[in-house]
């Protein structure tokens, strides 16, 4: 039985920072999230001046980033299922380091084209994809049961942190290296996130012998049938999902909600917008303690309900000190935005089979990352329909009413998440 026991997630302390192999990936992912965000920054902004784009070719290039998650989703994570979530990681981060670091080559060479910017943001959106769906799914081989509600809080305070502070540093960087030269930064992220995880030592469970002549398409049916039979995650699911779809509304009223209703200078609006960003990083910092407080499960419905009701104050601000009150307001929605994605993140690892957990991650991204684009456009339309704030206001009052679909479920009758039962037969065929 040695190889379980090499196999089981270390615990050397009470917390998570004297677990080696936890901080490795989060010190790694620190890293690749902030040079991430700088990108996000440096690549339409290399567009526009370097190569006098359009906007219809921003616009192109934006969804481009994007457009994998709706394309190859589910069948990275059935590949995920079938392989090492460690090795794919690696795989991902060396690609997206070449993928990247051409941009500056080419921008130095005199080469660079749209065509290439388009490229690069497919084949960069596609490796986050397998990332993304491995690395979620690789937690819980590094993080014990108990300990994963703080882990996914210090990953979620890391994207939180990107969010705020990564436009800054990629606005610093670009003015001192250049859109092109900013990239770089990003490509060098990616380095140090492989050798982070290359020093990680804990191995997972092999994958469990699958029949010969099973299929793709059946293997990822079984993960959307997971999803869709389980009592509590199809609601979580539709929870998320409608969530999406109103803050796609939001985000696409912010800004012309701020400007031309509030009447706030263009310069000052990603000030508010980043002093409200504050609220995610204290929701990640907070999610641990007030799931150990409150519940690990209740914490679900009522960071929905109750957290995030204080949003609302956003709709109601008005031109001059009253703009104070859409920080305030945003804010509460991303602390309780952050709280429930930590929560519900621990959920689904805990009740979700090592050999789905690709497929379930890959299953649930598919479906909560297709709502966003569809509120952005729901968002735009409805704000030239009828008006920009009433417009924000339903986004609002939408938002906050998704977390009803997790109170009416059996969540609402348990304080904390089940803890994942030891499963015999991976123990025994590890050892064999």
């Amino acid at each position: 039985m040695e190889a379980v026991k090499d196999a089981e997630p270390e615990l050397d302390g009470p917390s998570l920072w004297r677990q080696r192999d936890f901080m490795l990936l989060w010190s790694g992912q620190t890293v690749s999230e902030m040079g991430s965000a700088v990108t996000q920054i440096a690549l339409p902004l290399l567009a526009v001046v370097a190569l006098k784009a359009s906007t219809f070719q921003v616009g192109l290039l934006t969804a481009a980033t994007t457009v994998a998650f709706a394309v190859i989703a589910l069948p990275a994570g059935a590949l995920v299922d079938r392989g090492s979530k460690r090795s794919i990681m690696i795989v991902c981060n060396i690609l997206r380091l070449l993928i990247i670091g051409s941009v500056p080559v080419a921008s130095a060479l005199g080469t660079l084209t749209m065509t290439q910017l388009y490229v690069v943001a497919v084949a960069a959106g596609a490796c986050t994809v397998f990332f993304d769906v491995s690395y979620q799914s690789y937690v819980p081989s590094l993080v014990r049961a108990e300990y994963r509600m703080d882990a996914n809080g210090k990953l979620g305070t890391t994207q939180a942190f990107a969010q705020l502070g990564g436009p800054g540093l990629g606005g610093g960087l670009t003015a001192v290296l250049g859109a092109a030269g900013a990239m770089t930064a990003d490509a060098i992220s990616y380095a140090v996130s492989v050798v982070s995880i290359l020093g990680i030592r804990a191995r997972e469970e092999p994958p469990l012998a699958r029949p010969v002549d099973e299929t793709l398409r059946s293997r990822i049916a079984e993960g959307l049938g997971f999803v869709v039979r389980h009592r509590i995650l199809r609601r979580v699911v539709a929870c998320s999902a409608t969530v999406n779809l109103f803050s796609g509304m939001s985000q696409a009223l912010t800004m012309v909600y701020l400007v031309r209703v509030l009447h706030v200078r263009p310069g000052l609006t990603g000030l508010i917008v980043a002093v409200a960003a504050v609220g995610g990083v204290a929701g990640g910092v907070f999610a641990g303690r007030l799931a150990r407080k409150i519940g690990s499960a209740r914490i679900i419905w009522l960071s929905m309900l109750v957290f995030s009701a204080p949003q609302m104050i956003a709709g109601a601000a008005w031109p001059g000190w009253g703009v104070l009150l859409f920080p305030l307001g945003w804010g509460s929605a991303y602390f309780a935005g952050m709280v429930y994605n930590v929560a519900q993140v621990s959920y689904r690892q805990s009740v979700t089979p090592p050999e789905l957990m690709g497929r379930m991650n890959a299953a649930v991204r598919w479906v909560v990352s297709g709502t966003l684009p569809l509120g952005g456009i729901l968002g735009g339309a409805l704000g030239t329909l009828i008006g920009v704030r009433p417009a924000l206001w339903l986004a609002l009052i939408g938002a906050w009413a998704a977390g009803w679909f997790v109170f009416f479920s059996p969540l609402r009758h348990l304080r904390d998440v089940p803890q994942p039962r030891p499963v015999p037969a991976l123990a025994s065929g590890s050892t064999r």
